[in-house]
């Protein structure tokens, strides 16, 4: 099963190319809404949202989905494993709600510039990283 550490190995740059755009498209969001009197300064972060969001993020989302669930399926011992592996699926699937409302934020703040607040997308920039944070400990620790 050596193709087994190869779609691993992608499924680990995937996820890393996708938690690039997690971690930054919210901080265009934050200065997005704390410039949103410089019109020009709103087109370039508009324009950089929709490509980091399209280009990079959901490609990188369902290469991390495919590969994941091809390795599940070539592993299916691993469901029983331990709830640790329930537990990180879970919190994927809470990363995978996340993903998807930014998109919902970016086409929101594309369309009202003064849509939430600065303060509410900083704190909402944490979100990805408590979530990694536990999926990462259910993986390498697998606590339970």
């Amino acid at each position: 099963m050596a193709y087994y550490t190869w779609i691993l190995a992608f499924h680990v740059i995937s996820i890393l190319s996708w938690m690039a755009m997690l971690f930054y498209l919210p901080r265009l969001f934050v200065y997005h809404r704390e410039h949103n009197d410089n019109m020009g300064f709103l087109e370039v972060v508009k324009i950089q949202e929709y490509k980091l969001y399209k280009y990079i993020g959901l490609p990188a989302l369902w290469a991390t989905v495919l590969s994941g669930m091809t390795l599940m399926l070539l592993n299916q011992s691993i469901f029983q494993s331990g709830i640790w592996f329930h537990i990180k699926l879970t919190f994927v699937v809470f990363l995978l709600a996340y993903s998807f409302s930014l998109n919902h934020y970016r086409i929101a703040l594309a369309n009202d510039p003064n849509y939430k607040s600065g303060k509410f997308f900083r704190f909402y920039n944490e979100v990805p990283t408590i979530l990694s944070i536990v999926i990462v400990v259910m993986v390498v620790v697998k606590p339970f």
